[in-house]
Formats: structure tokens, sequence, C-alpha cells
């Protein structure tokens, strides 16, 4: 399953890719991310990088790893949710000239399993992952846009 949103946003390209690529930044857009940083000694990101993430929604809160699996600078990063060896899902954000500035495209990935799916319930207090995930990425695109136009 895959959830799928994109936003044109009035900004260049270099613009948007400097804030979407840069993961520590996250919390500032995002309803459920609140941040993190690099870890295992990356500084930045790069395919192989690790980063830990600082996630909460209402009372719940955890952390996640995630690993960067593709990285074309000024274009798309994706990077997988890991929980031991396995990849849950994947994050990827796409940027793209417009004729208005920029095509932002979010996407999510479940790689999840009926236990991980059901484990996730529980950490996070959302039972249908994809419609929970398709909200918050529609805010987060809001948001983005009204950091770049500094609203």
């Amino acid at each position: 399953m895959a959830v799928v949103v994109s936003k044109e946003i009035a900004a260049s390209p270099e613009v948007v890719w400097a804030m979407v690529s840069d993961l520590t930044r996250m919390g500032e857009w995002s309803p459920e991310n609140k941040g993190g940083e690099w870890a295992k000694g990356a500084t930045g990101p790069a395919v192989g990088a690790i980063f830990k993430g600082r996630n909460s929604n209402g009372k719940k809160s955890w952390s996640t790893t995630v690993k960067v699996t593709e990285f074309e600078p000024s274009k798309k990063i994706s990077f997988a949710l890991m929980v031991g060896p396995s990849a849950w899902c994947d994050w990827v954000w796409e940027v793209a000239p417009s004729a208005t500035g920029t095509l932002v495209t979010h996407s999510w990935i479940d790689r999840r399993g009926w236990f991980a799916n059901w484990l996730g319930g529980k950490v996070s207090g959302v039972t249908d992952r994809a419609s929970h995930n398709r909200a918050n990425m529609e805010r987060t695109l809001d948001a983005l846009a009204g950091a770049v136009h500094g609203s």
C-alpha cells in the first residue's frame, strides 16, 4: 500500500529541497515527527546514512531509526523505517521544477505485515495508518509551503 500526496509550492526547487532533505528540521512541519538527529557517524543525507527520529501522537511517543535508501541531490530522498533488520515502510520526498515554482511529492510505502501493523498501532495509537498518514502528509506539505512563504 502506498499513500502519495503532492503540492505546488511557489518557491525554487533549491529552496524546497534544502528544507525537505534536512531531516533534522522535519519536526517544524510535521504534526507527528518531532525532529531528530543523524546517528552512527552520519552528518547529513547520503545512501546508508542513519537518522534517529522522535515522534508523538497525543499522549503516545516513540523513537524511530531510519536509513537513507535513495539520495539524488536536488531531486529525491527516500528512507526506510527500520525495526531491527526489517524495513516497515519507506518515506519518499521528491522535488521537481514546475510552472509555478516546485512540485513536491511526499510518499509513504507500507511494508508491514499483520504483526507489525498491530504492534505499530499499539505504540502509536493509530490503527488506520494509511488514512492517518495521508492527513498528516497533507498538513506537512501545507506547513512546508507556509514556512517557505514565511507565514
